[in-house]
């Protein structure tokens, strides 16, 4: 049965990948920070429509890419020491959350996305999103994407549809997996309209929910018994 640590540290995660990335859509000219394979389609837009955060968008994926790498590195060679590398590997996406904020908040509002202010905060983001897309994936394998929606909401349709009509698979799929998709899916949802509803009422100061929901995953997680090395 899972601990209360491994229902609630990935529904956390969802929330902040959705504000994140919603937030960073809003305030940095179209710029995903967390799905940034999405940043193919806004550049293609910014350079047919002339608008501007091509840059940044261009920029996203390298610098995506890098930090994966790093935090795969990095959490290796943690994990041979201490059994907490998961934490401490959060502990710089929220470092990272929180200078990301400062400069939003600072800078911002970014009229100009290929600003060097701009660019800076939305690589400061992506950066911290990738430290959780690759964290996510190494010490929560079990546990549905907290980025990548389309295909857990892909799964979730295929269970439903499998539950309506078992046939020759011999059972239906376990309710227990859909329905921790279909709250993974809720959570990213509400992520991304809380940011949405905040960015609207308090503009780049939204910011300075992502590092209060990064805190909260840390203290769920530590709340939960010791991983093993």
């Amino acid at each position: 049965m899972a601990t209360t640590d491994q229902r609630i540290v990935p529904l956390l995660l969802s929330v902040n990948a959705g504000y994140v990335d919603t937030a960073g859509f809003l305030a940095l000219q179209g710029l995903f920070t967390a799905h940034v394979t999405g940043n193919f389609v806004t550049f293609g837009a910014a350079l047919a429509l002339g608008t501007s955060g091509a840059i940044a968008k261009l920029l996203a994926l390298p610098v995506f890419c890098v930090v994966v790498i790093a935090t795969r590195l990095t959490g290796t060679l943690l994990s041979r020491r201490w059994s907490r590398a998961f934490e401490i590997l959060i502990g710089v996406k929220l470092v990272l959350l929180i200078l990301g904020a400062a400069l939003a908040i600072h800078f911002g509002p970014f009229h100009n996305g290929d600003s060097r202010e701009a660019i800076l905060t939305g690589m400061v983001l992506v950066a911290a999103m990738a430290i959780q897309n690759a964290v996510h994936r190494i010490h929560l394998p079990t546990a549905p994407p907290s980025t990548l929606m389309t295909g857990t909401t892909t799964q979730v349709m295929i269970d439903i549809a499998d539950r309506i009509y078992v046939g020759d698979k011999g059972q239906a799929p376990p309710l227990g997996r859909l329905l921790q998709m279909a709250v993974n899916v809720a959570a990213f949802a509400l992520g991304c309209g809380a940011a949405a509803l905040l960015f609207v009422q308090l503009g780049s100061w939204c910011f300075v929910i992502p590092p209060i929901v990064a805190v909260l995953t840390l203290v769920a997680r530590m709340a939960g018994p010791q991983p093993a090395r």
